[in-house]
């Protein structure tokens, strides 16, 4: 029988959770596999056999005396709240999984804490790659425990300051999308959609990870180029002041994102993994303007995009008409061929292939005949 692949899901967004199921719908049939998550409603109508175990919601959980607050977090770890009983049952329950399962390997998408763990437990783990300012000895230390990192994206998009001994051990899938809509022309989805095909047409589109693309820069936008249609997908986060106006549009969310994405002229993206695989897939000029994420993830993520001369950005949202008008004459001007290449049909495929090999490689042997190692010391 080969031997188990367990994953733990952040629960935060769906990319983890569509992430999961991109790779675990391509493993052979008999392996067996598991998922370890808070959210286990993400999982709901994914069609290949898996043992869903729930864990603890622990977001928001509250710590129980002010002095328990009060003890400060080491820096080898991030979020390692004391006296949280909801802690204890989620360690609890992996490590009782993770034995009772015998599971040869761990994928976690994503914690530092848990892949630590997973390394003290004695199990082989693999961490999901992100972007971001990741070089603190909480991160580094899980990366080094771990037997191996999976990217899912392009190496051309890795940042210059990850160490050359940690690239060595990260499997770099190419740009997995977890959308499988089929794509159509510019032509079709415009027809589709009943929009005008000859009208300049900019999308904005933001993942659930976050509060929504901010509304207000939006409507400097439509005043700056009154002439476009200014469409947003997902989330809008709204100040208060903003005035409305005729030529954009809140859609929020909608079953044919692709037909949307395939439609525009320009997309106006937040630097999300599975957005900006999305946007490749389609090849589209695009203006990325990364969401606030913990480590700077969004914005190293954007960083690398523009240096590959895959989109354009700007610092801030623009205030101001010249702003607006500027970026977009730059985003008209870009070769959309390189976005396209970022995207890897067969990503999620080598990513499984990998993950399975690493874990027989990982348990090659186990079981024979010859006397095992010891540990001394």
């Amino acid at each position: 029988m080969q031997k188990p692949i367990a994953f733990f899901v952040h629960h935060q967004g769906r990319g983890h959770a569509n992430r999961t199921m991109a790779l675990a719908s391509q493993f052979s049939a008999d392996r067996p596999v598991s998922v370890l998550t808070a959210g286990p409603h993400l999982f709901d109508g994914f069609q290949r056999d898996i043992e869903i175990v729930t864990l603890p919601n622990m977001i928001g959980a509250s710590v129980p005396t002010p002095r328990l607050y009060a003890e400060p977090t080491p820096q080898v770890m991030h979020c390692v709240p004391l006296g949280l009983a909801e802690m204890r049952k989620t360690m609890r329950t992996i490590l009782d999984h993770l034995d009772d399962r015998q599971v040869g390997l761990f994928v976690v998408d994503v914690s530092s804490e848990i892949s630590l763990m997973a390394r003290i437990a004695s199990t082989p783990a693999v961490q999901i790659r992100m972007h971001g300012d990741r070089s603190d000895i909480g991160h580094i230390g899980s990366y080094e425990s771990s037997v191996g990192m999976l990217a899912p994206f392009d190496e051309r998009l890795e940042q210059d300051d990850y160490p050359a001994h940690l690239r060595a051990k990260t499997f770099y899938t190419g740009g997995l999308c977890t959308t499988r809509d089929a794509v159509p022309t510019k032509a079709e989805a415009r027809a589709r959609l009943g929009l005008d095909p000859a009208r300049e047409i900019v999308v904005a589109i933001t993942g659930g990870g976050g509060s929504g693309t901010p509304y207000a820069p939006l409507t400097v936008a439509a005043r700056a180029a009154p002439e476009a249609l200014w469409l947003t997908l997902g989330p809008t986060h709204r100040e208060g002041h903003e005035t409305d106006f005729s030529n954009l549009i809140e859609l929020g969310w909608v079953p044919n994102v692709t037909d949307h994405l395939a439609a525009a002229d320009i997309v106006v993206a937040s630097a999300g993994d599975n957005t900006i695989h999305e946007v490749a897939r389609i090849g589209q000029k695009l203006i990325v303007m990364p969401e606030w994420r913990y480590f700077g993830e969004q914005t190293r993520k954007a960083e690398a995009l523009v240096r590959l001369g895959a989109a354009v950005g700007a610092p801030a949202w623009p205030g101001d008409l010249a702003g607006w008008q500027s970026l977009l004459a730059e985003a008209r001007a870009l070769d959309v061929e390189i976005v396209r290449t970022l995207f890897e049909p067969e990503a999620a495929r080598r990513g499984a292939a990998w993950l399975e090999a690493l874990t027989d490689e990982m348990w090659a042997g186990a079981g024979h005949a010859a006397p095992a190692l010891k540990v001394v010391g």
